[in-house]
């Protein structure tokens, strides 16, 4: 009777993150799990979004205010007020865009997938796929 209650204790295992959270093959979480956390929909997603808004969409406008910026460098608070305007409303554009949201939405979750099926970060993935085309 001992040995039937002590393989029952063995046999569960209680964590902290529920199973959707800590499963997966590496423990990291589901990788087919599509629900997200308030914290991935509000600020990991509007990250995704700034960022490939800033490097994809804006660029002319960000190229235009940097360069105002480097040419006049303590003054750029009064001198770059109108590329900062044109700067702004391009990202505010975006920003609004529900679409470009769903888009960044989607490659949020991708990433997050990839990242919980290998247990790497997409930096990682990433400099091991150019390493491997080097050699």
């Amino acid at each position: 009777m001992a040995d039937e209650e002590q393989k029952t204790q063995e046999k569960v295992k209680y964590t902290v993150l529920s199973k959707k959270l800590g499963g997966g093959p590496h423990g990291l979480g589901d990788p087919d799990d599509l629900s997200m956390r308030k914290v991935e929909k509000d600020i990991l997603v509007a990250k995704v979004v700034r960022d490939r808004t800033r490097d994809e969409k804006c660029v002319p406008e960000v190229a235009a205010f940097n360069e105002c910026c480097k040419e006049s460098k303590y003054l750029m608070v009064f001198t770059c007020r109108k590329q900062n305007a044109e700067l702004k409303e391009c990202l505010t554009r975006w920003y609004k865009d529900e679409d470009f949201w769903e888009e960044c939405k989607q490659q949020y979750l991708k990433e997050r997938s990839d990242f919980r099926r290998t247990g790497e970060p997409k930096k990682i993935r990433d400099f091991k796929a150019r390493i491997g085309n080097m050699f």
